[in-house]
């Protein structure tokens, strides 16, 4: 029996905007009134729209992933500024330019977790990462040395960066909406790798706490690169102290320093589970 897509009785919505062109032009047909409200640009960025435009941008991702048989992720955030250790003497302060190490790790913690993926026929432990440069590079350029796919989900900025080119083309995605860009970053994910950054790093690393400490998320392998860089940015000890997290929240996270002690968390936390 044939597909039933190819026995469809009404016509598609492509086949309608295709019609377009056949159109008789009249001063009704001209108007933006008379277009398709799905072939509108100027419709459906409306304010009013928005809603619609969430679920677009939710949608469009999942449906894709879901196209490539993607079941689970290895999150990677970090600094976009971090040089790669061959420009270290370029960085704009000399402790940037010490951070290039971790350029480095996220590369070699990428190809370790992409040569299972790979194991996987690509379906697990997927690396997926912003998509821009620095350790968000170093992890999809790790994914690409191992022969395995990785994902880049890029967010529209008022200086807009291309990707960098080791994502895989068919798995780069581009968001206009922070919160939806958020949630495919986690809704697949398997472990959460996060290394020395800015104030994109930080937001992504206390709402991802957030969501496993409230019991939102799942409890997963949450690893901070870097004892160094974490332990004098954030005072975690005085924030269980003054008693605003609980002692029991500084274990829902690991430091460590090196691609070994990272895979080294997520494969004790794998044989703990159940």
């Amino acid at each position: 029996m044939k597909d039933r897509d190819t026995q469809r009785i009404f016509p598609d919505a492509k086949q309608d905007i295709d019609r377009w062109d056949d159109v008789p032009d009249t001063a009704q047909t001209r108007h933006p009134a008379y277009r398709l409200a799905f072939g509108d640009p100027d419709f459906l960025l409306r304010d009013e729209l928005r809603p619609v435009r969430l679920q677009l941008e939710l949608l469009k991702p999942e449906l894709l992933m879901a196209e490539r048989g993607i079941q689970s992720t290895i999150v990677l955030f970090g600094g976009a500024r971090i040089p790669r250790p061959e420009d270290a003497a370029k960085a704009s302060t000399p402790a940037l330019g010490e951070l290039s190490r971790f350029y480095e790790e996220a590369r070699k913690f990428a190809y370790a977790m992409t040569l299972r993926s790979v194991q996987a026929y690509g379906r697990e432990n997927v690396i997926v990462t912003g998509g821009g440069p620095g350790v968000m590079e170093a992890g999809n350029l790790g994914a690409e040395q191992a022969g395995g796919v990785s994902m880049g989900l890029n967010i529209v900025l008022p200086h807009e960066q291309a990707p960098n080119a080791h994502v895989t083309p068919d798995l780069c995605f581009n968001f206009h909406y922070f919160a939806i860009r958020k949630m495919h970053f986690l809704m697949r994910a398997k472990a959460i790798a996060i290394f020395p950054g800015g104030f994109g790093t930080l937001d992504e690393t206390f709402e991802a706490l957030t969501l496993i400490q409230t019991k939102r998320m799942a409890k997963l392998p949450f690893i901070l690169f870097g004892r160094d860089f974490w332990s004098k940015v954030v005072n975690w000890e005085m924030l269980a102290d003054a008693g605003t997290i609980s002692r029991d929240d500084l274990n829902l996270f690991h430091m460590v320093d090196t691609a070994e002690e990272a895979i080294e968390v997520i494969d004790a936390f794998e044989a703990e589970t159940p």
